[in-house]
């Protein structure tokens, strides 16, 4: 039997990319803050593309956890509720435990000093967007040094979620943000430079429960 027309045509998402990138970059940046609307007519216009490829870009940042549409209000900048914070900080914790072990057990000089550059480029970052990319990038940097490529990929699912929650926390307090993530940081490569497990799984813990507490009000200011 012939299935050779079973299969539909592909299509270019070129255009679609670009503007899900766009949208993308304007939430990073905080153009856009979680509770904003983001309406398909005012970007198509600022954009100068017409009506689909928004709604196509608007799609894919719905799966990436970054939108919510609703039929009577459109799309939506994604606001975590405590249920999604919870349910996100405890999935990262499961794949941060199982990247330590590996990045401990399989991760060369060369990936621990990637980390180190990644840690180092916080102390130069211009404002605190640039922080918060600073510090997905040294996530990155860990879960490639670890080695495992359905680890990277499930790492890959959340990256745009944790990114979100992360500006969620500097709307809180940029400052204390600021001040702490460089420090956080290098100890996070010092203890993994140690190949200290222990050390490395409770200093990533409290990095996760800090940056909890923060968002819910329960951090100790000093």
């Amino acid at each position: 039997m012939d299935n050779q027309g079973s299969v539909a045509p592909a299509r270019r998402r070129g255009l679609a990319d670009e503007v899900a990138d766009r949208i993308r970059e304007a939430i990073f940046t905080g153009v856009y803050a979680p509770g904003a609307q983001v309406r398909e007519v005012e970007l198509s216009e600022a954009l100068d593309v017409s009506r689909g490829p928004v709604r196509e870009a608007l799609l894919r940042l719905e799966r990436e956890g970054l939108v919510r549409s609703e039929w009577h209000r459109g799309a939506t900048v994604t606001t975590l509720s405590p249920e999604d914070v919870e349910e996100l900080v405890s999935l990262r914790g499961v794949l941060e435990q199982l990247a330590v072990d590996r990045v401990v057990a399989h991760a060369s000089d060369e990936d621990l000093a990637v980390l180190a550059k990644a840690a180092d480029a916080m102390e130069r970052a211009a404002d605190v967007h640039e922080m918060v990319r600073c510090d997905i990038d040294f996530h990155d940097a860990v879960f490639a040094a670890a080695r495992h490529r359905r680890l990277y990929e499930a790492w890959n699912g959340i990256r745009c979620q944790v990114h979100l929650f992360l500006l969620i926390r500097i709307g809180r307090s940029a400052e204390d943000y600021l001040a702490r993530i460089p420090g956080e940081h290098r100890d996070l490569v010092a203890a993994l430079r140690a190949r200290d497990t222990g050390t490395a799984l409770d200093l990533f813990a409290a990095h996760r429960r800090l940056a909890v507490d923060v968002i819910t009000g329960t951090a100790d200011p000093a």
